[in-house]
């Protein structure tokens, strides 16, 4: 990993030793950002708002000790990931099994050698890296690029809980190109995956908030979340997404005498949620709403409000 690239990568120093901490931050900050914190309490706080790529953790520290520092870091959604080294004075073996055992990643004794430190915190770094990589690509459809159902389930749990919690609307869109299964049998797989990365690039652009996702559902079906959007907004941007693919003209034969290019068809909904309500309740209207298009003809958006006073409960098989 060169120089320059793990110079984007941070490094938290927990230790209540001024010493020690000016002695790892000047080993380590030619090659990484350094941020330090003088007790395990700060030490925490930090490590929850900044997420380091790696944390130097000494044991010995008073009121909260590293090993208790590090236990609550692994009980956190946000920061069990983060490699963490402990660096302490303690050189028993049970010292080392104990911080090994609560989920370290390795463990210096002090007085440290710099090299060893430099070639610790590279190793991990790099690991961590890696593992990073392998899982934002777990999260990517390789032929689109575009997030995948799996990371379409997390976002959607996501959103729907901070919706729910600040009581504010989520549209779902359910998206189908028409009459793919006809343009890959008339031109070919190769045309189809084409297509495919075509149209996936056209879709997001109507969508200007971070917040607002898109995602491959599956085959040639795409899905959307607008957190904290309007059903009518969502009407919106889901007619700008049908005009955004139909102005591609990418031609298919197959379609129909009235629309010779690739079009889509859209389901909307939307609701603000409750108790009386689920994220799977509104991907099952969605799909209605999306069947709803396809028998109005394709080429158009249906959709209709999820109400929270509804009693009807999601197909088997829905999402």
């Amino acid at each position: 990993m060169p120089t320059e690239f793990r110079k984007e990568k941070t490094v938290l120093i927990i230790d209540d030793s001024p010493i020690n901490i000016e002695h790892l931050a000047q080993v380590l900050k030619s090659e990484y950002n350094i941020k330090v914190a003088n007790s395990g309490a700060s030490g925490i706080e930090v490590a929850r708002k900044q997420r380091p790529d790696l944390i130097l953790l000494d044991i010995v520290m008073p009121n909260i000790d590293g090993y208790e520092v590090c236990r609550r870091l692994k009980a956190g959604d946000g920061t069990r990931k983060i490699p963490i080294i402990f660096i302490s004075t303690k050189t028993d073996v049970e010292d080392e099994t104990r911080g090994l055992e609560l989920g370290a990643v390795d463990y210096i004794t002090k007085p440290f050698r710099t090299p060893i430190v430099k070639a610790r915190v590279r190793t991990q770094i790099q690991l961590k890296h890696n593992s990073d990589l392998l899982e934002k690509l777990a999260l990517i459809d390789a032929l689109t690029n575009l997030p995948n159902r799996r990371r379409f389930e997390q976002i959607l749990k996501r959103e729907w809980s901070r919706c729910r919690r600040s009581q504010a609307p989520i549209s779902i869109m359910l998206l189908d190109i028409d009459h793919f299964k006809q343009f890959n049998d008339h031109y070919g797989h190769p045309a189809g995956d084409r297509c495919l990365k075509q149209v996936a690039q056209a879709l997001p652009l109507p969508l200007k908030r971070p917040a607002d996702s898109i995602f491959r559902y599956g085959g040639e079906e795409f899905i959307a979340v607008l957190p904290e959007t309007e059903y009518s907004v969502a009407l919106k941007l889901a007619e700008k997404m049908r005009l955004q693919v139909a102005n591609l003209a990418i031609p298919h034969a197959q379609s129909s005498d009235t629309h010779p290019y690739i079009s889509i068809s859209i389901g909307v909904t939307a609701t603000t949620p409750s108790s009386r309500s689920n994220p799977k309740m509104l991907v099952q209207l969605a799909d209605t709403m999306l069947y709803e298009a396809k028998n109005s003809g394709r080429n158009c958006v249906r959709g209709e409000e999820f109400s929270n006073q509804t009693d009807s409960q999601p197909s088997p098989g829905s999402v």
